[in-house]
C-alpha cells in the first residue's frame, strides 16, 4: 500500500524541542528566557508575532487563560508528577500550597505563597504544553511591561476610568489597534485597570525545573490515579466497561435529568442576573422562535449557577442526587488532575433521561451489568497512558468513545468531525479504522453546525508546535482535523487486541478491533485565522451545541450495544 502523510517535520521546532528536553536534564532551575530566542524561530501559528516589538495580544490571551493568574508572583515553575516525587525533591508539604488552578487548561497547579509554583504533569505531552506557554507569556508579558514603562502616568493610575480618548492614547502607547485592546479589557473585566499596573510594574523572570522526567514515573502516577478510583468504586474491575473520554458535564446532564428537576430555581437565577442576551435566548426557545435545544440551554445555565455563592448549594444536591442514580464522581487526589465518573446502567432512572435520548425503551437496562468509566479527557500522551492502565485493570472493554475539542482547517467553529484516518505525531503511525459513528448519527442533534465525516484527523504534540509551513503541509495532504488525544488513544486500542507494543511510522489497521471505536471532535479553533479566536477560552452557550450532540449520539451507540450484548446473553 502506498502510504502518503503529511511530512511536518520542521527544524525550528525539532530543535526546539531538542533544546527543552536537554535544558530539563540539569537538577537546577532554567532560565524561561533561554527558550526565547528558539521559540521565536519556530515561528509558531499561535504566537506569529514574537519576533515584533508588537504585543500579540493573541498569543497573550491565549496563554493567560491557561496559566494561574498568580503566575506574575512566580519565580520558579517545578514540575513532577506525583506528590511523592516533589517529597523527594524537599517538597514535603506541596499539597498545603494554594490551589491556584487556570481558566481554560485542566491542570493541577498549586502556589507556596512565595515564588514557586508546582505543577503536576501527567505525560510530555503536559511539557510540551506547559513550557512553550510559559515563554509565550513571559515575552509578551515583557513587551508590555517596556511599552507601559514609557506610557504616561495619568494612564495607568489606580482606579481610574479610562474614558475614550485616553483609550485611543493607551492603544497608541501599548502599539497595537483599538480593537486588541478592547479584546484585552474584554478578557481582564473590571481587573483590566489592576493588570496593566502589575505588567507595568515588574518585568517577568521566570525558571522552570522537571523534577523527574522518566516513563516510570508517568506510569507510576497513572497507576496511582488508577488505584484511588479502585479504592472508591469496588467491584469495578469485574464489571464490563465502555470507556468515554469527554468532559465532566455532558453525560451525566444527559442521564439524570437534574437541570429540568431544577428548572425554576435556574430561571429565577437568569431572571436576577446581568445577562440579559440568556434570558432573551430562554424567552426565545420557550415561543419556538429559534432552534435551541430547551435542554441544552437548562444545563449551560446549570453550570453558570452553581459557579456562583449561591448555587454551591446545588452542586452539593447534584452529586447526592446524581449517587442514587447510580453515578460516582471521584476527584483525583496526589496526581493527575482528572476527574471520573462510573455510571451503572443497570441504576439509571429512565423516567428522567434526557429527551434525546428517552425516546428509546430503557427498561431493558434494569437487567444489565455493565458500567460506563466516563473520565475528563486528558492532555496528549496521558490519553495513551490512561486507557492502557484502564484496559489492563478493568473487566472487558466493550467501546471506546471519545469527545474532544479540535482545530479545523476546512469548517467552522461549532462544526463536528468525524475522522476514519489518524496521523499521530508521538507514535508516527497512520491509524485506519472503522469509526463507530458517521454524520447520521450526530446530525439530528446538532443545530447550529456541520458534520463532515470521513475526515483525516492529525494528533499533534503540542497546540504551540505548529506553524504555517506545518499547516500547509497537512492541508494538501487530505489532514483537516487537528488534535491531540485520538492517536495516542489508537496506539492503546492497538494493544488492547494485539500481543505487543504498537509499532512506530506504520500504517496500523484496526479494521479488526472486536469492540466499538468511537471519535468525534467538535471544532473550537480555527488556525488559519491567525489565532483570534482562540484567546475565547471556551465555546461559551453555542458551544454546548456540539457538545452535546456529540454525547447524544454517543450514549445512544452505548444503549444500542448494551441492548444487543443482553439479547445474545
Amino acid at each position: 500500500m502506498e502510504r502518503k502523510v503529511p511530512t511536518t517535520a520542521s527544524e525550528e521546532i525539532e530543535l526546539y524541542l531538542r533544546t527543552i528536553y536537554s535544558l530539563l536534564r540539569s537538577t537546577t532551575d532554567v532560565q524561561i528566557r533561554t527558550l526565547e530566542e528558539v521559540h521565536t524561530a519556530t515561528n509558531s501559528l499561535l504566537h506569529p508575532g514574537a519576533r515584533s516589538e508588537q504585543p500579540d495580544v493573541s498569543a497573550l490571551i491565549y496563554t493567560w487563560l491557561r496559566l494561574p493568574d498568580i503566575v506574575h508572583e512566580v519565580r520558579s515553575v517545578v514540575m513532577g508528577q506525583s506528590t511523592q516525587v516533589f517529597a523527594r525533591h524537599g517538597f514535603v508539604d506541596v499539597e498545603n500550597w494554594c490551589e491556584t488552578p487556570a481558566r481554560a487548561r485542566r491542570r493541577r497547579f498549586l502556589f507556596d505563597g512565595r515564588d514557586t509554583l508546582a505543577c503536576f504533569i501527567a505525560s510530555r505531552s503536559d511539557i510540551d504544553d506547559l513550557v512553550p506557554s510559559l515563554t509565550a507569556y513571559q515575552i509578551e508579558w515583557n513587551k508590555l511591561h517596556w511599552l507601559l514603562k514609557q506610557c504616561p502616568p495619568r494612564l495607568l493610575q489606580e482606579n481610574h476610568q479610562v474614558d475614550s480618548e485616553e483609550f485611543i492614547a493607551l492603544a497608541e502607547h501599548l502599539k497595537m489597534s483599538l480593537d486588541d485592546l478592547t479584546r484585552l479589557q474584554t478578557v481582564w473585566g473590571k481587573d483590566f485597570q489592576k493588570w496593566l499596573l502589575l505588567i507595568a510594574k515588574k518585568k517577568m523572570d521566570l525558571r522552570i525545573r522537571l523534577l523527574e522526567g522518566s516513563l516510570t514515573e508517568y506510569w507510576r502516577a497513572t497507576r496511582a490515579w488508577l488505584d484511588n478510583i479502585e479504592r472508591e468504586c469496588p467491584g469495578l474491575t469485574e464489571r464490563p466497561v465502555y470507556f468515554i473520554s469527554s468532559n465532566t458535564h455532558s453525560v451525566v446532564n444527559l442521564l439524570t435529568g437534574f437541570a429540568a428537576q431544577n428548572q425554576a430555581k435556574l430561571i429565577r437565577f437568569l431572571e436576577h442576573s446581568d445577562d440579559r442576551d440568556l434570558l432573551q435566548e430562554w424567552n426565545d426557545i420557550q415561543k419556538n422562535q429559534v432552534p435551541s435545544s430547551a435542554s441544552n440551554f437548562l444545563y449551560y445555565v446549570l453550570k453558570k449557577y452553581q459557579q456562583t455563592p449561591e448555587g454551591q448549594s446545588l452542586i452539593i444536591a447534584q452529586r447526592d442526587y446524581e449517587r442514587e442514580h447510580g453515578i460516582k464522581r471521584v476527584a483525583s487526589v496526589h496526581t493527575l488532575d482528572i476527574e471520573a465518573q462510573v455510571i451503572d446502567l443497570c441504576c439509571l432512572d429512565p423516567q428522567m433521561i434526557d429527551p434525546r435520548l428517552s425516546q428509546d425503551d430503557f427498561e431493558f437496562l434494569r437487567g444489565s451489568d455493565a458500567l460506563i468509566f466516563n473520565i475528563d479527557y486528558p492532555l496528549g500522551l496521558a490519553a495513551y497512558n490512561i486507557l492502557a492502565k484502564v484496559a489492563e485493570h478493568f473487566g472487558p472493554i466493550l467501546g471506546v468513545y471519545v469527545m474532544g475539542k479540535a482545530a479545523t482547517m476546512n469548517g467552522r467553529i461549532g462544526d463536528v468531525m468525524v475522522p476514519n484516518v489518524v496521523q499521530d505525531e508521538h507514535s508516527l503511525n497512520t491509524y485506519l479504522f472503522q469509526n463507530a459513528f458517521t454524520g447520521a448519527d450526530v446530525s439530528p442533534y446538532l443545530v447550529y453546525g456541520t458534520v463532515l465525516d470521513n475526515q483525516k484527523t492529525l494528533s499533534v504534540l503540542g497546540t504551540f508546535l505548529q506553524n504555517a509551513e506545518i499547516m500547509d503541509v497537512m492541508y494538501r495532504e487530505g489532514y483537516t482535523d487537528i488534535e491531540m488525544e485520538a492517536g495516542p488513544y489508537l496506539s492503546a486500542v492497538y494493544e488492547m487486541y494485539r500481543p505487543k507494543r504498537h509499532p512506530v511510522n506504520e500504517i496500523v489497521n484496526l479494521y479488526g478491533v472486536p469492540f466499538d471505536i468511537g471519535i468525534l471532535h467538535y471544532a473550537s479553533d480555527k488556525p488559519l485565522s491567525k489565532g483570534k479566536n482562540l484567546g475565547a477560552g471556551t465555546l461559551s452557550y453555542f458551544g454546548m451545541d456540539s457538545t452535546y450532540a456529540c454525547s447524544v449520539a454517543i450514549l445512544k451507540r452505548i444503549v444500542e450495544k448494551e441492548r444487543q450484548r443482553l439479547k445474545r446473553l
